[in-house]
């Protein structure tokens, strides 16, 4: 039984997710359609999947499963052959940590507060408010430097093997390398830049990131 990933291509969490059933080598699929039908975003079908109208969500058989560190949580249980979960308890603790952190603190501040101000994945496209933008250049880097100190001279985010976390934030930076103020932040920050580029060269990376679909569906 194949799961399936409710979300449009463009969404980076629903990318995350696609990530990490590539790095476990899970078949899935992915998308805006269950059983035929298309899933209008805060629809009432939407709704009944995700309480709050969000995404992505996993559809597993009977089961449906909603928040990106959930999901993942579930897929290693689900499929223990190809757990990515750390065994010794202190390093299973850092991914959980900085997931949750990954998920709320820099998903706001990269993505929400700063990417969405330049680059709205649902039309129609608004203008830039460049005050807006300035007033969020800060925590953004900010946010690059603390990741920055993080990762260290690690090849992974949170130690020597590919985590949640690393799933959490590839798809970030993917998109900030793709804006031109946020790419020379990413050059000043030459692991987080290097980091980066060895994801994309993962199979898991050459798969799911890219240019997205800009289609409309959930946000």
């Amino acid at each position: 039984m194949k799961p399936h990933i409710l979300g449009p291509d463009f969404s980076t969490f629903a990318r995350s997710v696609r990530l990490y059933c590539e790095e476990k080598t899970l078949e899935y699929t992915h998308g805006l359609q269950v059983d035929g039908s298309s899933i209008a975003r805060h629809s009432a079908e939407h709704l009944a999947l995700h309480p709050f109208g969000k995404v992505p969500v996993l559809l597993h058989g009977e089961r449906r499963v909603f928040e990106t560190t959930s999901i993942c949580r579930y897929l290693d249980a689900a499929f223990p052959q190809s757990s990515l979960q750390p065994r010794d308890l202190a390093q299973r603790t850092e991914v959980d940590q900085w997931s949750a952190a990954l998920a709320l603190y820099v998903d706001d501040r990269l993505i929400r507060r700063y990417l969405l101000l330049i680059a709205s994945p649902i039309p129609p496209a608004r203008p830039v408010d460049p005050e807006a933008l300035a007033a969020a250049a800060p925590a953004a880097i900010q946010t690059l430097d603390l990741l920055a100190r993080q990762l260290g001279d690690r090849a992974f985010f949170c130690g020597t093997r590919y985590s949640m976390a690393d799933a959490l934030l590839t798809p970030m930076l993917d998109y900030l390398q793709q804006l031109p103020d946020a790419a020379a932040w990413l050059e000043q920050r030459q692991n987080l830049r290097d980091y980066l580029q060895r994801m994309r060269l993962r199979p898991s990376g050459r798969t799911v990131l890219g240019p997205p679909d800009r289609g409309r569906g959930p946000a």
